[in-house]
Formats: structure tokens, C-alpha cells, sequence
């Protein structure tokens, strides 16, 4: 919307021309979204509490989440708003790959938020049932497949790329809708099962987030993506502000979800930002990229995965609980160095990922 503005002032005085170029509006994305966080997150925060709208805990898992039952939930919303007001008013909304991200980010949140109500607010405790959720993630995860599929114009926007590799490319023809169905609802379940202690989940998100926004920037760019040995997809640049707003709606909800946290995102929150990060990356071509960036969730997703086949093949467990972060708590550790031990692994992690722009 601001672009839009600026193209027409611009005619009228050359200075707003600078709002032309991504950096800045990808810096001012950011920005917006972290105030607007900052702005709305007390009210809802209010609201989400007078409605009794709060967090129930599980009476099999670490005492110590005990005191957190009403912590107000569905605090994802928030995310949703920051991240939706500050990309209308600072990205291109004629790139089809924004609209493709922004629609399929608030498509996985009405999931979420359908499920979180259930929960919450109707008193069901299994909320949406697990075939309904994941048929209408599969819903949305196939609409952006295909879409994405139908509209690509070379070669490049539909090929699997291989990292630290400059000439591995593997041409995926029909096989792109399947990849990239798989890696957004993948992707989407991934950081669900890791939202479980104040601010796990937001945190490795926002650092992934964040570097994808370096893939988005490199990969639209026909200098630096030739340079550096990657595709170059034509209009993935502005991909780079809706990462921003994703950094900054992040950081803004983690002021209020860092631990002791005062709102939890809920599935609204988790499931949107994972089918984000997935679009994004399907977007630059980094599938394998976000394997290795999103290592905490790929962590957590194969512990509950390798929990239930050990259950119903030997009817033991392999951890004490899962998802993993559980298993060290119930063995001694605080929370917040559970937290902060994660988070440290997942710096690591999306400095790796980086590395693979130079290392080919």
C-alpha cells in the first residue's frame, strides 16, 4: 500500500523514490511489525484473559508447568495481525509469490485458530479432529502447490537444488507439487509440536525466518544469485519484506511469551508460522536449506515420531516424554535452559545453513 504511494510521490519529489528499495522497506517492515506487536499485544493479552481464554495443561507431563494453567492462549493472533497489517503496507501485493505466502500463512492460522476455539472456548478438549485439521491443511498446503506449480516461468522456480553444490539440479516436473505440499504441512506440524515452552518455538522461528529472508534477497537478485551460484527466480526479492515482518512480529510476541511468558501462541500462531517458513523456502528453493536451518523442529518431530513406533512395536519408550524438550525437563533441567540450550542449537544450525550461500 505505502509502495504504491511512494511510486506517485515520487513523480512529485525524487526523495521517495528510496522507498523503492527493498532493504529499506524490508528494515521499515520490520519495524512496523514490531510496534504494532508492541501496540496490540497488551490488549489482547487483556482480552484473551477476561474471556478466560487460558492454557490447560496435561496432568501426566513436568510438574512445573502446573502453575501456567490460564495463561491466556491463541496469542498467535497477534503474530498474524503484525505480520498481515505490516506486509499490505510495505510489500509489492501485485508478486504473486507475497500473495501465495501471506494467503497460505493466514489459511494454516484459521486452521489453527478453528482448532485453539475448540479447545478453548467450546470446551472440547480434542479440539479439531486430527483428520479434519490435517485434510484442510492438505487443503491449503496443495492450493499453494499447484498454484505456485501453474505460475512458474522457467525452469529454475520448479527444480530441486542441492546445498554446497553449484551444478546439482534435479528437475522435478509434476514432483514440485508433492515436495512442496509435503514441506509446508511438514513444516507447519514441525513448529506445533515444538511450541511448548515460553518462547521454544518463536525464537528458532524468527532466526530461520530471518535467513530465509537472506535466500529471498540473493535468489531475486540476477547479480548476487550468479555470484553466488544459486537460482534466480525472478521477484522472489520481495519475499525478503514478509520475512521481515515475520522477524518482527516474532520479536514482538517473544516480549511477551519469553518465560515467565504472559501469552502463549496456540496453534493459530504455530501453524502459520511453520507453513510460512515452508512457502518461503519451497519459494527460493532451499527445501533442503530449511532442513538444516529448522533442525530444532526436525528434533522435535522425529521424537514423537520414534516415541509412537517404539509405544506400538515394544511398548516401551524411547524418552521419558515427547516431544524431546519434555524428556530433558522430566530428567532435571530448568526450563529456561532447556530454552535457551535450543535456541543456541538453533543459531548454530541457521549458520549453517547461511554457510551453504558461500560453500559450493
Amino acid at each position: 500500500m505505502l509502495l504504491y504511494l511512494a511510486h506517485y510521490l515520487s513523480e512529485i519529489h525524487s526523495g521517495f523514490r528510496v522507498f523503492q528499495y527493498l532493504t529499506l522497506r524490508a528494515i521499515l517492515a520490520a519495524l512496523t511489525a514490531l510496534a504494532i506487536s508492541f501496540i496490540v499485544g497488551p490488549w489482547m493479552i487483556r482480552t484473551l484473559s477476561t474471556k478466560q481464554i487460558g492454557q490447560r495443561v496435561r496432568d501426566d507431563g513436568p510438574k512445573t508447568h502446573l502453575p501456567k494453567a490460564g495463561t491466556p492462549t491463541m496469542g498467535g493472533a497477534l503474530i498474524l495481525v503484525a505480520i498481515g497489517a505490516s506486509t499490505v503496507l510495505w510489500a509489492d501485493l501485485e508478486n504473486r509469490f507475497v500473495l501465495v505466502t501471506l494467503l497460505v500463512t493466514l489459511a494454516f492460522g484459521l486452521i489453527g485458530f478453528w482448532d485453539d476455539y475448540l479447545k478453548l472456548v467450546v470446551g472440547n478438549s480434542r479440539g479439531l479432529i486430527a483428520r479434519y485439521k490435517y485434510f484442510w491443511q492438505s487443503v491449503a498446503g496443495l492450493g499453494a502447490a499447484v498454484v505456485l506449480f501453474m505460475t512458474a516461468k522457467a525452469p529454475a522456480e520448479t527444480a530441486l537444488y542441492v546445498p554446497f553444490f553449484k551444478t546439482v539440479m534435479v528437475p522435478l516436473g509434476v514432483g514440485y507439487i508433492a515436495l512442496t505440499y509435503f514441506v509446508i504441512v511438514g513444516t507447519s506440524n514441525a513448529v506445533n509440536l515444538t511450541d511448548g515452552l515460553d518462547g521454544l518455538a518463536i525464537m528458532p522461528a524468527v532466526l530461520v525466518g530471518g535467513a530465509l529472508g537472506v535466500f529471498a534477497y540473493a535468489t531475486g537478485n540476477a547479480v548476487f544469485s550468479g555470484y553466488l551460484g544459486i537460482p534466480f527466480i525472478e521477484g522472489t526479492g520481495e519475499i525478503l519484506v514478509f520475512c521481515a515482518t515475520l522477524v518482527g512480529a516474532g520479536l514482538g510476541f517473544l516480549w511477551f511469551n519469553t518465560y515467565p511468558a504472559q501469552v502463549f501462541m496456540g496453534d493459530i500462531g504455530a501453524l502459520a508460522l511453520g507453513a510460512a517458513l515452508g512457502v518461503v523456502a519451497v519459494i527460493v528453493r532451499q527445501e533442503i536449506v530449511l532442513f538444516i536451518m529448522g533442525g530444532v523442529f526436525v528434533m522435535e518431530t522425529v521424537s514423537v515420531i520414534l516415541q509412537v513406533a517404539s509405544f506400538k512395536l515394544t511398548g516401551k519408550r524411547i524418552f521419558r516424554m515427547a516431544p524431546i524438550h519434555h524428556h530433558f525437563e522430566l530428567k532435571g533441567w530448568a526450563e529456561p535452559k532447556v530454552i535457551v540450550r535450543f535456541w543456541i542449537i538453533s543459531v548454530i544450525l541457521v549458520l549453517v545453513g547461511l554457510a551453504t550461500l558461500k560453500v559450493r
